[in-house]
């Protein structure tokens, strides 16, 4: 099997490398139109590191100052005259406060001569955030959210309305500076107003939409909250300019690339995936099976995001949950794999960034007296998966594309 897991490295790495946002962003600047004024970045998601670090090298001493928030362990080092903030996630914290923050101080009292260049990336959700309620309950709010099983579009309805940021918030206090926007999309669609909860798109969703989903997952709301909830969100900005970078589908094509260097025969079966991390964990464990007398290697590919409802007390993330739940049905089909792997690095609250498997990983974790059914149970994927090697760890990338899951099955 070391020969599975050397090729599932490789298609990881050279994935994720195709995926780094530096190029695109690049791009996207040579639209950046003439400015009288300052010109002032701020930068916000699991990327704003690397995004900004992009960007400061095409516009250097035009910039004036700014500020970027990213995730603990995810700044690479200092970028000229910005502020860098490490901030809580997937649950915002004081950091994040204070970030978001030092970003609307650096934006406050812009003339409409001046400009902000505002990238964003997934994971802006929790770093960029200035609750109006008290900080206890916007973490307990996002606590209960993400244990609910509620899609990301879904929690961002509910968040966009309990901050000051969030839902094209942020784009009106930048007003009347103008912003020019450049989004990496981690959002299956590219839905611009839900990617980091939109602060500087229009919000499409309502208040309605917005109660609908809190009664659907029985979220807990105090009267503040309710009556947030009652308060519609900018439905038009007129000082924004948006491009929008880096997907899931180019993350798929590059993972097709590398399985076929390899010698696979590579096919993206979806980049729209959306449903319970087990389930597409038991899909693909099936896919192998219905292709167990193929004569030639094969690799099928899904991206998208999945998500996991909370039924233990255990460590992991989707990725790595996915990965363990193909196990037990990988057993019967020799030399196959399936792996699983967020593209910034990190899945969950973990150091790890997915989950690998292959046939051998059920009779392994067998041996050492570990019942994968009670560990699923716990959403203890990853001591599971730590005891047989099957834990991905890349460290942080630099780029934030949603996850990718393939299917290897070597001949």
């Amino acid at each position: 099997m070391a020969d599975l897991r050397s090729d599932a490295d490789f298609i990881t790495k050279a994935a994720i490398a195709a995926a780094l946002p530096d190029t695109a962003v690049k791009k996207a600047l040579k639209e950046f139109p003439a400015v009288k004024g300052k010109v002032v970045l701020i930068a916000t998601g699991k990327a704003a590191w690397q995004m900004a670090s992009a960007a400061y090298g095409e516009l250097g001493s035009r910039i004036s100052g700014g500020v970027v928030v990213t995730k603990y362990d995810h700044s690479k080092g200092d970028i000229g005259n910005l502020q860098i903030f490490e901030a809580g996630h997937p649950v915002p914290d004081e950091n994040s406060y204070k970030g978001t923050q030092a970003a609307i101080d650096a934006v406050t009292g812009l003339c409409a001569d001046d400009c902000v260049v505002f990238l964003i990336s997934g994971g802006g959700s929790a770093l960029f955030e200035k609750p109006l309620i008290p900080s206890e309950d916007m973490q307990r709010l996002t606590s209960e959210l993400l244990a609910s099983g509620a899609s990301i579009t879904e929690m961002n309805t509910i968040r966009k309305r309990m901050s000051a940021v969030k839902g094209g918030k942020f784009a009106k206090l930048c007003a009347p500076a103008k912003v020019f926007s450049i989004v990496l999309s981690d959002i299956i669609g590219d839905p611009l107003d839900m990617i980091a909860s939109g602060p500087a798109y229009p919000d499409s969703s309502t208040a309605d939409e917005a109660k609908a989903i809190c009664r659907q997952y029985n979220i807990t709301l105090t009267d503040t909250m309710k009556g947030l909830l009652d308060v519609e969100t900018p439905k038009a900005l007129d000082n924004v300019t948006t491009y929008v970078t880096g997907s899931v589908k180019q993350l798929c094509l590059a993972a097709e690339d590398a399985a076929r260097e390899l010698g696979y025969k590579p096919m993206t079966l979806t980049s729209y995936l959306s449903c319970t991390a087990r389930d597409a964990g038991v899909f693909l464990a099936n896919m192998a099976q219905h292709y167990a007398e193929s004569r030639e290697s094969l690799a099928f590919i899904c991206g998208g995001e999945t998500v996991v409802k909370l039924t233990g007390h255990g460590k992991g993330g989707r990725n790595q949950e996915l990965a363990l739940a193909a196990a037990p049905i990988l057993a019967g089909v020799k030399d196959s794999a399936v792996f699983s792997v967020g593209s910034d690095g990190t899945d969950g609250p973990t150091d790890a960034a997915g989950g690998y498997v292959d046939d051998k990983t059920a009779a392994n974790l067998a041996a050492q007296g570990v019942d994968i059914a009670e560990v699923l149970k716990d959403n203890d994927a990853y001591h599971a998966l730590q005891k047989c090697g099957g834990l991905v760890i890349t460290g942080p990338t630099g780029t934030n594309v949603n996850d990718f899951s393939v299917l290897l099955i070597r001949r």
